[in-house]
């Protein structure tokens, strides 16, 4: 994993978070104890938690310079052990597929697209992709499908979410790439040529700017503006690709907007990626005394107690979440 590095602190009204540079380092570990995630190191073990054979994150990166220099090959080599490694990653299948289409391997691209759009139905870039892998397969009706997707997201937005800016410019590459006859009433007029090239937002993104994202996304946790961390997340694992710390974060995220299902779903893909990562285990547990599932919590107090030899504050955290019944502070 990557080795620890020097942290960028931020202080944002609710304690202190840490937000390590993720080009040298995030560590493995805690988020700090409580409310909101800070930084930290961990111990512990999760055998039930299988280590991935390749190094996910280092493999991302391969995978991106890789795209970047046109090696679309060594690209597909790349993420595909990411996804490999770490099935869930939905990013990872979104580049893969942009790796393949460059290889050429039209059907393959639009195969991984369709993998990370089950994985993330959130990701307005991986509806693009599909839709424009569709429509180069002479797939247009299952191009519209997407295209209405965004729609109705576009409509629900109404020009005020984090990503309404994403959206108009996803709408208008299907719109724009789409066949006049297949186009739905009310389309602009197709010029396919303009958008048939690979997006510059997948290809270009690199590690300092997911560290940039990172920071902001940390921010906006403290200022629990929950869309917009989430939109911050997940520019910061398209640079960066999978990462414990990211997982977590997106965890926490989903627990407090409601979503428990996704929350778990990032929690375990954390714990997957470092079994050592003592704030995934933390949230883990107190996720499990939401659920009412107490001897859950339990086990995860045990991991941390076994992990912290000398006590951390994830451990006396959980522990009093457990005691309590639910969040102390509530």
């Amino acid at each position: 994993m990557i080795k620890a590095s020097v942290a960028l602190a931020l202080a944002a009204g609710v304690g202190l978070l840490a937000a390590p540079s993720m080009t040298t380092a995030m560590g493995s570990g805690g988020m700090g104890g409580g409310g909101m995630p800070g930084g930290g190191a961990g111990g512990g073990g999760f055998g039930s938690y299988s280590q991935p054979q390749y190094d996910p994150t280092q493999e991302y990166e391969r995978g991106t310079a890789a795209l970047q220099a046109g090696k679309y090959r060594d690209a597909v080599t790349a993420f595909q052990h990411v996804v490999d490694s770490t099935p869930s990653a939905a990013n990872a299948w979104l580049m893969l597929g942009e790796s393949k289409a460059g290889a050429g391997d039209e059907k393959g691209a639009e195969k991984a697209y369709e993998h990370s759009v089950r994985l993330d139905n959130s990701s307005i870039d991986a509806h693009r992709e599909l839709a424009l892998a569709l429509i180069k397969m002479k797939q247009p009706d299952k191009a519209n499908t997407e295209l209405t997707a965004l729609k109705t997201r576009q409509a629900t937005c109404a020009d005020t979410c984090p990503d309404a800016a994403d959206l108009k410019a996803a709408i208008a590459a299907i719109q724009s790439a789409m066949p006049p006859a297949a186009s739905p009433a009310g389309s602009p007029p197709a010029t396919p040529a303009a958008s048939l090239s690979t997006p510059p937002s997948l290809s270009v993104a690199t590690p300092e700017a997911g560290d940039g994202a990172y920071v902001r996304a940390v921010s906006l946790i403290n200022e629990r503006r929950w869309d917009e961390a989430l939109a911050a997340l997940s520019k910061a694992g398209a640079a960066i690709g999978p990462h414990p710390d990211i997982l977590t974060y997106q965890g926490y995220v989903w627990r407090k907007k409601g979503d428990w299902a996704q929350a778990e779903s990032f929690y375990r893909q954390a714990l997957a990626m470092d079994p050592n990562h003592r704030g995934a285990t933390e949230y883990y547990g107190e996720l499990k005394v939401l659920e009412g599932d107490m001897p859950g919590a339990r086990l995860m107090l045990a991991k941390l107690d076994a992990a912290c030899t000398y006590g951390c504050a994830e451990a006396e955290e959980l522990r009093l979440w457990i005691d309590h019944g639910g969040d102390p502070a509530s």
